[in-house]
């Protein structure tokens, strides 16, 4: 019988007890905040799941939630084609390599909140490429006005800033794949729709479930960016979940109702983050096993 050296668990221990502490203590006090009421002076009494009732009942949570959701299954119908478009279309070899690569990370090393100033300078009718050139050609573009036009600049901003992670994502996993595969493929005269079938893309399923995952979950939490380019509006159009739990929690200091809010809101990514992972996981063991009986 083999015995397992966990030795090395012993190195990761402390942090894993430190990063387990900073963010329980936090998670205890918005528990704690969820179950309560206060009128000041730092007494609270009890409410039980009222919070949460009222939440979940609201209308304002609903259409909230409708906009995030929306949201990110467009960033995630656009960006993973796109990203797998990208990736297929890099070069394997040589020093153009190292060119994409480097090109692609880019936007990735820009922070979150100077991507927002960016694209909102760059949307601008009168200083901005973007808006002053769509003005000269006649198109009326405004995004602090236009609904429609403030959902399309979040949606290219967006698409410009992550688009690159599953581009690189993608790369690594069809990078990986051993040259044999091409050239069997190659012998049998398969075509280039028939490799990525079946070659390509049941070979990077793996990294394309860690890009929808990751992309998922940040779209659906997304705050800086459409917090500086349009503030949630116009109107209320832009207002995702997670700015309207700020507006909540800092601008209305509705501390309980808000804290309810997160907790749900932490559900359910969650919720939404297991479903992907168990259908994305069962459809790759679903073809493994396919593979296996022929």
């Amino acid at each position: 019988m083999k015995v397992q050296n966990n030795k090395a668990w012993l190195m990761v221990l402390p942090m894993l007890l430190l990063v387990a502490v900073s963010a329980i203590i936090p998670l205890m006090t918005v528990v704690n905040y969820s179950v309560q009421d206060t009128f000041g002076n730092n007494e609270f009494f009890w409410v039980g799941t009222e919070w949460f009732h009222e939440v979940l009942a609201s209308e304002r949570f609903h259409n909230a939630l409708q906009r995030t959701l929306l949201f990110s299954a467009l960033i995630l119908a656009i960006e993973i084609p796109l990203g797998i478009a990208i990736a297929l279309a890099m070069p394997r070899r040589g020093i153009a390599v190292s060119f994409c690569l480097v090109l692609m990370a880019l936007p990735l090393l820009i922070p979150w909140n100077v991507v927002g100033t960016i694209w909102q300078v760059f949307g601008r009718v009168d200083i901005g490429l973007l808006g002053h050139g769509l003005a000269s050609l006649g198109i009326d573009y405004n995004y602090t006005q236009n609904t429609f036009d403030a959902w399309v600049t979040l949606i290219i901003m967006d698409v410009w800033h992550w688009t690159s992670l599953v581009v690189l994502l993608c790369y690594s996993g069809l990078v990986s794949i051993p040259e044999v595969y091409y050239q069997a493929a190659r012998i049998d005269g398969a075509s280039r729709w028939a490799i990525f079938r079946f070659i390509q893309l049941p070979k990077i399923k793996r990294v394309l479930l860690i890009a929808v995952l990751l992309r998922f979950m940040d779209s659906f939490m997304i705050y800086t960016e459409p917090f500086v380019v349009t503030g949630g509006g116009p109107g209320n159009s832009t207002t995702f979940l997670s700015i309207d739990l700020v507006q909540m929690a800092v601008g209305q200091f509705d501390l309980g109702p808000a804290a309810a809010m997160s907790l749900i809101y932490f559900l359910i990514i969650l919720l939404l983050s297991w479903v992907f992972y168990t259908v994305m996981t069962s459809l790759d063991n679903d073809a493994a096993s396919e593979q296996g009986r022929h």
